[in-house]
């Protein structure tokens, strides 16, 4: 039934694919057999994901951008951390393609997405002067925490600081969440308590194609040559991995990620993963008595061997921690997945060092290579390579104040693809993007503060081309 439903809805399907020979088998419309014939499963999940895509999305070239937002919530985008592909979900490869196409629609130039999904695009100059290119950037994957398929947002508007009800059996309420309170009059997008809202990060991205669309439309306004950057994959710490830093071809940018309005953030945690694998050896239970080695309870051993008070529900501020993301067992093998954050970077190799002496001890103990545990660093404290280049941040201060925003300077209790791509050579600070509560379903978004993260980049735009004055 797919494949014929795929077959009615060729030049949709064509548009949208990867595999050459099938995209010019469609696009002419020959040899439906072998068509047939060649799609796979994986094709026909592609297809109705692009099907269902089409239908709900609405194109216009003058929407708001609450409209523009809400369409790209509509995307499923959601990475995965256990995949090795590049992205890690095809899905995601849908949106990027859509987002491609409405750069190109919206006017921008160089418009261009590599086979990754990282896309590029040129807002030309409006000045002959001698100006620093600069860019905005932010991701289009949405976390793992929470599904991030079928989103149905909508708009509370004029919040009056009651309850919002989500659904009939969940309530958002500023008992839980005082931050409501601060959005008090304001419309806000929230979810329907199923899902996440994705405004980590498609907000930052509605915000600056709103901010290059209102750029475009007022040439008066001077500016230099300005690029944008997407990239997918972010949520799992890869989001910099393949971004062309060369090609992107800018003195400084900026990545539109941040969260409630005025935030901004060249202060990050260093970050690394760590998987740990644990044996086990499973004997019947009326036996087992000196024999069985129970996977699950090790991990439980292994776990309650890291520091009580250093998780993330007892931590603020600078303070890092452990974290146990993840938890697989049975009594034949095990395996806990975990991230490590500290701002200080000697405290932060320590906290590896930590986990390595518990696989030791832990081996001491039940014998050589009951435990095994792979780590890997995910970035770096981003400030060592803003310092040097302060003025990255005196700018967009300059730029909230014209706003009315109130800059809030605080550290990242988190990370952004600002912070390996600092590292790369292109100093990176993180600014707000207006989404609260992220990675979960009571993840809510102001308009009005999304229009203030909006006029924030184009206020950067115009002050960068009095740089050098």
């Amino acid at each position: 039934m797919y494949q014929d439903l795929i077959l009615t809805n060729l030049e949709l399907f064509s548009s949208h694919f990867y595999d050459e020979n099938i995209f010019y088998l469609s696009k002419h419309r020959k040899n439906i057999t072998i068509i047939k014939n060649r799609l796979t499963s994986f094709d026909i999940i592609l297809f109705l994901t692009i099907f269902a895509s089409n239908r709900l999305v609405k194109t216009n070239k003058n929407m708001e951008i609450a409209e523009r937002f809400i369409n790209y919530t509509k995307f499923d985008t959601q990475s995965a951390d256990e995949s090795e592909t590049v992205p890690s979900t095809a899905k995601q490869l849908v949106f990027a393609k859509y987002l491609k196409e409405e750069l190109e629609r919206e006017g921008l130039k160089e418009v261009e997405m590599d086979e990754k999904g990282y896309i590029y695009a040129t807002l030309p100059a409006t000045t002959t002067k001698e100006v620093p290119t600069i860019g905005f950037i932010a991701h289009y994957d949405t976390a793992l925490d929470a599904s991030g398929a079928n989103i149905k947002a909508r708009i509370v508007k004029n919040y009056d600081g009651s309850d919002i009800q989500l659904n009939e059996n969940m309530v958002s309420s500023p008992k839980q969440f005082p931050e409501l309170l601060e959005h008090k009059g304001e419309d806000l997008i929230v979810t329907d308590g199923t899902t996440l809202l994705g405004a980590d990060d498609k907000a930052g991205i509605a915000e600056i194609v709103q901010a290059m669309c209102y750029l475009r439309d007022h040439p008066e306004i001077e500016h230099g040559k300005i690029r944008v950057g997407f990239n997918p994959d972010e949520e799992i710490g890869r989001g910099a991995h393949h971004f062309d830093v060369e090609k992107f071809g800018c003195e400084w940018a900026y990545t539109m990620d941040g969260g409630d309005i005025g935030q901004l953030e060249y202060e990050n945690f260093n970050a690394a993963g760590a998987k740990v694998y644990i044996k086990g050896l499973s004997v019947h239970p009326g036996y087992a008595k000196n024999r069985m080695i129970n996977a699950s309870l090790l991990a439980m051993e292994f776990n309650a061997m890291l520091p009580k008070n250093e998780t993330p529900e007892t931590t603020e501020g600078y303070e890092g921690f452990y974290h146990l993301i993840g938890v697989e067992s049975r009594c034949e093998e095990a395996k806990l997945n975990y991230i490590i954050r500290d701002h200080d970077r000697d405290k932060f190799e320590n906290r590896k060092k930590v986990m390595e002496n518990c696989v030791k001890a832990m081996n001491e103990k039940y014998g050589e290579g009951t435990v095994e545990i792979k780590m890997n660093d995910q970035y770096y404290n981003m400030k060592e390579k803003i310092d040097p280049n302060i003025h990255v941040i005196d700018l967009v201060v300059k730029a909230m104040q014209e706003a009315e925003v109130t800059p809030l300077v605080q550290p990242i209790r988190g990370g952004t693809d600002g912070a390996q791509l600092s590292f790369k050579g292109l100093p990176c600070p993180n600014i707000f993007a207006g989404g609260v509560n992220f990675h979960g379903p009571y993840e809510f978004v102001s308009i009005q503060v999304m229009e203030k993260a909006m006029q924030v980049i184009i206020n950067i735009s115009r002050l960068t081309a009095g740089y050098n004055d």
